[in-house]
């Protein structure tokens, strides 16, 4: 970290006053969940981390370390982990649920039966529910009484866990119904290094969330091919389109796919090492099979799922998504990775804007 950058967290630092006297649950111990903890504990306040798995709550007290998830991170010592939602959420105000996605409305309808009146829930949730296809907000809405459903806001962007437990700067954007509660979250969070920007279209912001995770697999197959930077450039740009396609039918704002929680992070997600979901699009374009790719991961790489409800999203609204297809494609009828370019590539020329 730059001796600049130090002296900036240090100056701001000064100006940051911790909401100490707020309690907060976080639902789901994974590596997001784990670092937004950490991180809340780091400025003062008590925390809460529900943790799935019984080995691994029993790890994070003894160690300080969230080994399954978040390895080498000491965490606060404001974080108390335990398997019991009703111990987890006692005089919790906030609650930050970060579950995967497939498993949402369980935990959902679980919390559901400890929340106080007046909770405010953040959703960290990216993904759309393969049954109903369903995205977070609306589970949320399905479960929750209407006063909590107002006070939810949902985070998203181009963020990993892994940076943001190291203090590295990073940016994201949080949609809310209610201006107000969407702004104490954002003094909530707020750290030299962690800054949130306020939006107002859900919709958009978790079709960015989850969609990029698609694109991202298509992505890394292509640099599993060795098809080149040029190429991938090609498919972000133009998965871009296909997630603004979407969303504009389900109701969202273009406007949003031009910002963190849209082309943010679909870069991100394409580009990087961290990215499980380009890991797997990595290892499917070299030639290993999905279930065996899928197996050697210990964290959930929400594409897989999600390609499915984004494919049949496109059906239900009658909207060409070529990539997403060709995806499902390679992950649902095991289409050969680079059969999936020829097709894309073969497809009737058209002009780029309709």
């Amino acid at each position: 970290m730059s001796d600049e950058f130090t002296l900036l967290m240090y100056n701001m630092s000064r100006k940051v006053k911790p909401m100490k006297d707020t309690k907060v649950a976080v639902i789901g111990g994974g590596a997001w969940g784990t670092a937004l903890a950490n991180l809340l504990g780091e400025k003062g306040l008590k925390v809460n981390l529900w943790v799935y798995e019984t080995e691994l709550c029993r790890i994070i007290k003894e160690k300080r370390e969230n080994t399954f998830f978040l390895h080498g991170k000491r965490l606060s010592e404001n974080i108390s982990p335990s398997n019991s939602m009703k111990e987890t959420t006692e005089e919790a105000m906030v609650f930050i649920v970060a579950s995967p996605s497939h498993v949402l409305r369980g935990i959902i309808n679980e919390l559901n039966r400890h929340l106080p009146p007046e909770a405010i829930i953040v959703s960290v949730t990216k993904g759309i529910e393969n049954d109903t296809l369903k995205l977070p907000s609306q589970i949320f809405e399905e479960i929750l009484p209407e006063g909590i459903n107002l006070r939810t806001v949902y985070l998203s962007g181009p963020t990993f866990a892994k940076e943001v437990a190291g203090r590295l700067p990073v940016a994201a954007t949080i949609a809310a119904v209610d201006t107000e509660i969407a702004e104490y979250i954002q003094n909530l969070f707020n750290t030299p290094y962690f800054r949130l920007y306020t939006h107002t279209d859900i919709i958009g912001v978790e079709i960015g969330g989850a969609l990029k995770n698609v694109v991202a697999i298509a992505a890394g197959a292509s640099d599993g091919l060795g098809f080149g930077n040029s190429a991938r450039a090609a498919l972000i740009t133009r998965g871009l389109t296909e997630i603004i396609r979407l969303g504009a039918a389900m109701g969202a704002d273009p406007v949003t796919f031009t910002g963190l929680s849209g082309i943010g992070d679909l870069v991100l997600t394409c580009t990087a090492d961290l990215s499980r979901n380009r890991t797997v699009g990595l290892k499917l374009g070299q030639g290993m099979k999905l279930d065996a790719i899928l197996k050697d991961m210990r964290m959930v790489a929400e594409g897989v799922k999600t390609t499915k409800s984004a494919y049949e999203l496109g059906k239900k609204h009658k909207v060409e998504l070529p990539i997403i297809n060709e995806v499902y494609a390679i992950l649902y009828e095991s289409k050969n990775p680079k059969d999936a370019v020829v097709n894309l590539m073969s497809r009737s020329l058209k002009k780029e804007f309709q």
